[in-house]
């Protein structure tokens, strides 16, 4: 009988193993029940372990090739891959290499390479955490990284992936009015509270009453920006998983959170009801919505690069193939919303990527399009923002250095363009 130790390294080599093998991101992996049948403990440590695996897998097969005449089949460099980065974090070199030698030697295809796990881990544990820390830190890889550091220099790239491999904290938002108390939580500039060390979410003070809501600092501004009052309409138009919905129904506003994906919905209906706060949840593609609306909220869907930091597996599961049909759905997206939204009213674009292709060029070329639009570089006067982070175009740029003595954050780019009444 495994260990739940042991089985949370299977379960994790499980996800390695889809993420390098198939290309399917962690979040698909999940959904689909790949830890269901894990204690929630063990399924954290799952997760933690595959994520851990990625952040570091660079520096991890930097290792393992001194070792290595040909790499073996993926399940067994996948637990090559975990057992070095657990050895290099400072696990117990008899713990870590007997699970993975117990793990290998069940695997029916696999099992007669027991042998050189073995060995090969023997010789990682030897070197210790001292080689692991004399590597560079991990790059992104070149597919992502060419027009990152295009757009961004060098130096800056560096710095993004030093944020990248520390990984990140967990951020919340409280919801206005809320006593929260959370025993080592970090005001941030922006306002949110910031925890280095968690723990279990659901058990933490507030929680189960909806004082607060998991939310990166990052992703908490789009909403600050849009500043929905009392009574106005506003249309969350990309809303799921709900934070932004939150933040709207939390300041007065009558919210409609419209959201293709009614399983992702749940999330938000669950928030809804944990909080107390009320929206009108609709299930529906963005682009045949219809009604007028004071204000909108167009969180579009993007290449996520900005969340690296806490998606790791992204860059090997993806390579990029995708994004031009992208920032197209982002263009129709934008001047969907324009035409749903009333004279006046305004507009805030945002989306988790460090591409400027989807956000400052978007922009621009909105600007370009729509003649009765101009942008709104007042509502970016937040506290904590940087006048540095504001673009040329008039759009904040956030990257995952900025912050870097505090965590970092994840990279957005936020946009509020106001219609000519």
């Amino acid at each position: 009988m495994d260990d739940n130790a042991t089985t949370a390294r299977r379960s994790a080599i499980h996800l390695l193993d889809q993420v390098l093998g198939e290309g399917r991101l962690l979040s698909e992996c999940l959904a689909a029940g790949a830890l269901d049948r894990l204690e929630p403990a063990d399924r954290a440590r799952a997760q933690r372990l595959a994520s851990d695996t990625l952040r570091g897998l660079e520096r991890a097969d930097r290792l393992l090739q001194k070792h290595l005449r040909k790499y073996p089949p993926l399940p067994v460099r996948n637990a090559l891959r975990l057992g070095t980065v657990e050895l290099c974090q400072g696990g117990a070199a008899h713990g870590v290499v007997n699970a993975m030698v117990t793990i290998v030697s069940r695997d029916r295809h696999h099992g007669h390479l027991k042998g050189l796990v073995n060995a090969v881990l023997r010789k990682v544990a030897a070197e210790g955490p001292e080689a692991w820390g004399q590597l560079r830190v991990p790059r992104l890889p070149k597919w992502l990284r060419k027009p990152l550091v295009q757009a961004w220099g060098g130096e800056a790239m560096a710095a993004m992936e030093a944020a990248h491999f520390a990984g990140a904290p967990l951020d919340i938002t409280p919801r206005a009015g809320a006593q929260v108390d959370l025993p080592g939580a970090r005001v941030l500039p922006t306002g949110s509270l910031r925890l280095d060390t968690p723990g279990q979410v659901s058990t933490l003070p507030g929680f189960a009453e909806g004082a607060w809501w998991v939310q990166d600092a990052a992703a908490a501004l789009p909403a600050r920006v849009l500043a929905a009052q009392p009574g106005e309409t506003v249309l969350d138009m990309c809303a799921a998983p709900g934070g932004k919905t939150l933040q709207l129904a939390a300041a007065g506003a009558e919210v409609v959170a419209l959201d293709v994906s009614d399983a992702r919905l749940g999330r938000l209906r669950e928030n809804l009801g944990r909080t107390g706060l009320a929206a009108q949840v609709v299930v529906g593609d963005a682009l045949e919505h219809q009604g007028q609306y004071d204000a909108i909220l167009l969180d579009a869907p993007c290449s996520a690069t900005g969340t690296i930091r806490r998606h790791p597996d992204l860059p090997f599961a993806k390579d990029g193939a995708e994004f031009g049909a992208l920032i197209e759905l982002q263009a129709r997206m934008l001047a969907h919303a324009w035409s749903l939204l009333k004279p006046g009213g305004r507009l805030v674009y945002c989306t988790c990527s460090l591409l400027p292709d989807e956000g400052e060029v978007q922009v621009e070329e909105a600007l370009d399009m729509l003649e009765d639009a101009s942008i709104d570089r007042a509502a970016l006067a937040l506290p904590g923002i940087d006048p540095g982070w504001i673009e040329a175009e008039g759009g904040l740029r956030l990257r995952p250095d900025y912050w870097a003595d505090l965590g970092g954050m994840d990279g957005f780019y936020i946009a509020c363009l106001r219609k000519a009444a």
